[in-house]
């Protein structure tokens, strides 16, 4: 029996662009997360020819059973409530397989699907307090991987880092090898990686209805980036038609795919630090409030626009920056991370002045990073005050303002769209002092109701990629477990 075939794909923070990504004259800074989708699909141990099994074993009710058609119908045979995302994803994969001529040869004995996230994707509040734990990223590392979380798709709490699109991601790639519309090592070439882009844009959209800005499908599928999104005309015509041929329309380098992605990675020595907070908002409304403004105010939208992407784009040189001094001299750069992690980002200026020389130069550039992660967070409650909603809402400004004013503390803002559900803090973090800097973090949060720190920080892998069953801790178990 052949091993199974397992891909993951990381969650995102928007950190920068919220907004302004849905527009292609703008980027948005997208950072991809050490949280993974993870999607292991393996050979029934009795045949069950033309027959899809899927499960989600951390929630209630997650098994769905699927007949493929001859016709290339795919249908539930399941009791139980539809999943529109699993489903839409098989039936157009399979669809994109058969115009390439494959997939017949993996459906003979059937396909057994097994589809799990990382903890992270899920408020673990209940977790913690059922094991008498505090509210900190080493309490976290106590919770068993893909741990249940007792609840059903429908209702569970998640912590906004795209786990729809990380999801769609793996389980799209996936089955593209596993059908023979990809090889393994295709999702490391360009081109793989570009089908497997444009197919996961296209379902997940297709799922949701409408074309978004597809940020959270690039950065699953290329890592962390600046992102430039594809014009919506691209897949109009499969949304009003899903009878025209996918492969032409999905194929690589098919006319109408302009997204742009350049790469991107936070500055060594520092960390990317998430917080869930317990209030939840209605990203769509916000969205949907915001655009209704920028049309019915089309001069002053334009100038607003201007001024963000001026200060998104400020904060994303920066960052390079400091990336380019470490690389030219590295030993200089790790001793003024120390220096400026025990002070407060508000008096890395005045230190910068005061040291001089290379070491100056860099905390001079931290200081810059600070200045522009602060803009953006001004340039954004301006917006959310003239559109008359909450987007950096009050009790989130009085937890980042006090967050950032921490020792080694960069900056911070409400990721995406904005609201009240999560705040994304980049620290300093060097070698020792780094964990006196998220100790700090960490007895400030504590001293909040319904704030708790995610697990995870910037990912170190590549966007989508090819995993090994036995290499993920966890997964193995949730695979081999009966049905």
């Amino acid at each position: 029996m052949s091993s199974p075939t397992v891909v993951s794909a990381p969650g995102k923070v928007l950190a920068a662009g919220g907004y302004l990504v849905l527009d292609p004259a703008h980027s948005g800074l997208v950072i991809a997360t050490s949280a993974r989708f993870y999607t292991a699909i393996s050979v029934p141990s009795s045949p069950a020819p033309r027959t899809i099994r899927v499960r989600s074993p951390q929630f209630e009710d997650a098994t769905w059973v699927y007949t493929v058609f001859e016709t290339g119908e795919v249908e539930q045979s399941s009791p139980g409530a539809p999943n529109k995302f699993v489903q839409l994803a098989l039936a157009q994969t399979l669809k994109l397989a058969r115009e390439y001529g494959t997939g017949s040869e993996a459906l003979q004995r059937g396909l057994d699907i097994t589809i799990a996230g990382d903890n992270d994707f899920y408020s673990q509040r209940d977790q913690l307090k059922a094991l008498s734990l505090p509210p900190t990223v080493a309490s976290l590392s106590h919770i068993p991987p893909f741990v249940p979380t007792h609840s059903t798709l429908k209702d569970v709490a998640k912590t906004g880092m795209g786990s729809s699109a990380a999801l769609i991601t793996s389980l799209t790639s996936a089955l593209l090898i596993r059908l023979g519309v990809l090889s393994a090592s295709d999702l490391q070439v360009e081109n793989g990686r570009e089908q497997a882009h444009n197919l996961a844009q296209f379902v997940h959209c297709f799922a949701q209805g409408k074309v978004g800005s597809g940020f959270d499908v690039a950065s699953a599928v290329f890592g962390s980036q600046l992102y430039t999104r594809f014009r919506p005309a691209v897949l109009a015509p499969l949304m009003d038609d899903p009878k025209l041929s996918l492969a032409a329309a999905l194929a690589p380098r098919a006319p109408g795919w302009d997204h742009k992605v350049v790469p991107f990675a936070l500055p060594p020595s520092t960390r990317l630090l998430l917080a869930d907070v317990h209030m939840g908002s209605n990203t769509p409304l916000l969205v949907g409030q915001v655009l209704k403004w920028r049309a019915a105010n089309p001069e002053e939208s334009t100038t607003r626009w201007a001024a963000i992407d001026a200060r998104n784009t400020a904060l994303a040189t920066s960052l390079s920056q400091l990336s380019k001094l470490h690389k030219e001299k590295p030993e200089v750069y790790e001793s003024a991370i120390k220096l400026a992690a025990g002070r407060s980002a508000s008096d890395w200026a005045s230190v910068a002045a005061g040291k001089g020389g290379e070491e100056g130069k860099v905390i001079k550039v931290l200081a810059e990073a600070h200045t522009a992660a602060e803009s953006v967070r001004t340039a954004m409650r301006a917006l959310g005050t003239a559109c008359g909603v909450d987007i950096e809402p009050a009790q989130q400004t009085e937890l980042l303002d006090a967050s950032c004013a921490l020792p080694g503390v960069l900056g911070g803002g409400v990721p995406g769209a904005g609201g009240f559900d999560a705040i994304w803090l980049l620290l300093l973090d060097p070698t020792e002092e780094g964990k006196v800097v998220l100790d700090g973090v960490e007895k400030l949060w504590g001293e909040r109701e319904g704030v708790t720190p995610l697990r995870c920080s910037e990912s170190d892998k590549a966007g989508v990629q090819v995993e090994d069953l036995g290499d993920v801790p966890g997964l193995k178990a949730l695979v081999d477990a009966p049905w």
